[in-house]
Order: structure tokens, then sequence, then C-alpha cells
């Protein structure tokens, strides 16, 4: 959701940008990216990326229950994102390309890993249980469960499989992979490296990055602005109001992607950059000059 290519985000930067939604009628498909909301965001705690009390993780896991959230007699499960429709219609009737997303049990195994990672073992064996619980006589985990008030004529009962698919192995493999991190007391497959240099270190980047769909307008003093293109390209760039000038080229990563950095890491607070891109294979400017300030 959050990482679609340039092409199809639709703006300067992700953040006003839209984002392309299946399953939705017809003129309803593209959703404000700052408006979509996912427990996806609980990944960075688990690959060892945040540590589970930063404030931003914090504050993203009330967002996720406000939303997202869906209380059940068996315990709780959770939507993938707001506005999900892929899932029976309100009156039960079968998803037909359009519905209303239904809570998925995987989710609630993914969340019991984020329980288990800040600490809350008794709150990570619960939502074990849970998980448990979603699954049918024969010990089946579906891919979704009802979230609604129970319509008896349709087989749907709130906290039991819906008509989704059933099982769903991701959701099984979910279940064998948080019993191993409960019986080891740990995360089993969090990588090491990134656990200790974001966690344990608490490293950061010397780099603020600049691309066409990431224009960040400002930068914190002391880091390098290292500008971000698809091609090659000059860089004409000031940092006196274009009373002087530099050119300098773009370096290839053999990534697919050209860098230039510029020496923003000695700049006082307040001073501005400019810069522009010559295209020398298309020979043209790029016509637009950005400015990036230093807080």
């Amino acid at each position: 959701m959050r990482i679609a290519p340039p092409e199809v985000i639709c703006a300067p930067s992700p953040l006003l940008g839209f984002v392309p939604i299946k399953n939705r009628p017809p003129g309803q498909s593209l959703a404000p990216a700052a408006h979509i909301v996912s427990p996806d965001a609980l990944a960075l705690v688990r690959f060892g990326l945040r540590a589970p009390d930063d404030p931003h993780i914090l504050n993203t896991v009330k967002v996720i229950d406000a939303l997202l959230k869906v209380d059940t007699p068996y315990g709780p499960a959770w939507h993938r994102y707001n506005g999900d429709a892929y899932g029976e219609h309100a009156d039960g009737s079968a998803f037909d390309g359009t519905g209303i997303g239904r809570a998925w049990p995987l989710l609630t195994g993914e969340r019991a890993h984020y329980e288990l990672a800040a600490g809350q073992r008794a709150r990570a064996e619960a939502l074990l249980h849970t998980l448990e619980a979603f699954a049918n006589e024969g010990g089946m985990i579906p891919e979704q469960v009802w979230d609604s008030p129970d319509i008896p004529e349709r087989g749907l009962f709130i906290g039991r499989p819906s008509g989704s698919a059933m099982p769903l192995v991701w959701a099984h493999a979910e279940y064998v992979k948080l019993s191993r991190s409960l019986k080891e007391g740990r995360i089993f497959d969090m990588p090491t490296q990134t656990a200790k240099r974001y966690i344990a270190e608490k490293k950061g980047s010397s780099y603020a990055l600049w691309s066409f769909n990431h224009r960040c307008r400002s930068l914190p003093a002391g880091k390098t602005l290292r500008l971000q293109v698809v091609s090659s390209a000059m860089v004409h760039w000031s940092i006196d109001g274009w009373h002087t000038a530099d050119d300098n080229g773009t370096r290839d990563t053999g990534l697919g992607v050209y860098v230039f950095d510029l020496p923003t890491d000695r700049l006082p607070a307040g001073a501005m950059v400019l810069f522009t891109f010559y295209w020398p294979e298309r020979g043209q400017w790029e016509g637009e000059d950005f400015v990036v300030r230093v807080e």
C-alpha cells in the first residue's frame, strides 16, 4: 500500500498522493494516502527497525485500534485497512468483486508478536488462544471471520469463519511462528542486525533524502541532502540565492537510481539550498527550482 512506485502515487509526495485500492465500486478506487491506516506498521517492530515503545509506534497502535480493531466473543481481530472492500456485503451476501472487508485472524497473530516484543507475554498468549478459537471444528483457520451481528440464515456468526478462504495457509504459518516465538520468549525471526543497529545502538542516517516522489522541504542541521533520481542528471545548485552556483553530475548507484550529495551538513539553521536539474539524455532543463531549508 505504502510503497507503490512513483508513477502510480499521483502526487509529488506519498503523503499527498492517492493509493489505488482494489475491490471498491467504480469511481471509489483512489483514497488519499494519508487517510489509509493498516496494521502493517507493526512490522517495523517485528523486523527490528523500531522499538516497541517508540512514540511513533505507540501513537500508531492507538490509531490502528481505533479504526481497525473488532472485538468478538473469542477475542479481538483487526481489519487489513480502513475502507477495505474485500468481504461479504452488509446483508451477508457473498463477495462479488465488491463488499465490506472483514476481520483477519492472521492479524491477531501479528499483533501478538508486537505484544511479545513489547514485553506483554500474557497478552501475546491470550491472542494465541484467540487465533485458535477462530478456527473451525477441524482446526482450520479462516482468511476472515464475520464481524457483524449474526445472520443465522447465511451461517454467519460473529467471530466465526466467514465465506472466505479456509484454511488460509498464511494464517496457519503465523500461528506456528507465534507458537515458536512464545516458546523462545522473543520474536524468533527478528533480524539481529537491524535490532542491533536501530534499537540497541539507536543509529540514524546522516542523510536526508529528496526525490520527485518525496520532495522534502526541510532537513535537520548536520545532515547531508541526498538527491535521488531515476536517470542521469546534472545538478545545478546554490546556497546563496543563486548569486553563485555549482554544477555536478549524479552518481550511478547501479541500482537504477542516480544520486548527488549536496554538502549541507555544515550549513547553519535557516540556510536555504536551491537546485534544479539538467537532463543530458533529453537535452533539457527541469524548468523548476526546488528549495530545501536547513532547520
